[in-house]
This record gives structure tokens, sequence and C-alpha cells, in this order.
């Protein structure tokens, strides 16, 4: 196989959905290869240790086989190898959110509900909630 861009790379070892959102993160920073940001055009190369963030998510693999092509998640996974320290770093942030719920993301949008309504007009009537 030959030179494999990193953005292609990133679609074929199925860490974004599709070529255009890892062409974004490549160019907001959130890819570094090596500990560096790179260029879209820049080929993966075998051992090249990258570090990738995706929404809260920190991973640092390192490249063990080269893709063009989409495959299987099977096969994709087989692309990388995820190293130990980034697995522990990711259970532990997971540990922790399973423990502490960020309050504004039960903040629902949009407008209240008739039974939101409700409980709103009976807190600001009697001082208390559900």
């Amino acid at each position: 196989m030959g030179d494999v861009r990193i953005d292609k790379w990133l679609w074929a070892a199925r860490f974004f959905k599709t070529r255009g959102l890892a062409q974004a993160a490549i160019g907001e920073g959130k890819v570094l290869v090596g500990g560096e940001r790179v260029k879209l055009a820049r080929p993966a190369r075998i051992g090249d240790e990258v570090r990738l963030r995706i929404g809260d998510i920190e991973r640092t693999v390192r490249v063990l086989a080269l893709s063009d092509v989409r495959g299987p998640a099977p096969v994709a996974q087989r692309l990388y190898e995820e190293t130990e320290e980034s697995v522990r770093r990711r259970v532990q942030e997971q540990a922790r959110r399973a423990l502490y719920a960020e309050p504004a993301h039960a903040i629902e949008r949009g407008r209240p509900t008739k039974r939101d309504r409700r409980r709103i007009e009976r807190m600001h009537t009697d001082g208390s909630a559900d």
C-alpha cells in the first residue's frame, strides 16, 4: 500500500464518520501526530503516534497498518493500537462522568412542555418543587 493521507486513515480507522469531520478535526488542531499539528495531506506512517480529541474524549493510538478503505469495525480496529495510558485515562474519565453528571447536560432546550409549565407555576406559587 502506498501513502495514505492522515484524514483518510482516520476515517478508515472509524474515528470519524466522514472524511469531512476528520479534515475539520485536523484543521482545528484536534489531531496531533508525534505531538505536532499536521496538515490534511500528511501521509500516515506505520509507527506514528496519533493523539486525537473527539468531543470530551482524548485518545492516543499507534498506527499499526494503513488503509484508505473504510471497512467493518473489527478490521478498522486492527489498523491501530491504543496506548495503555490512553485507555486508563479514558476509563477514569468514564467513571468520573458516571459519578458526577454535568448539570448543564440536564437542561433541555426549547419550549417547556405543559408538565414543565405546571411545575414552574407550582414553584412560583408555593415555593416547592416536585
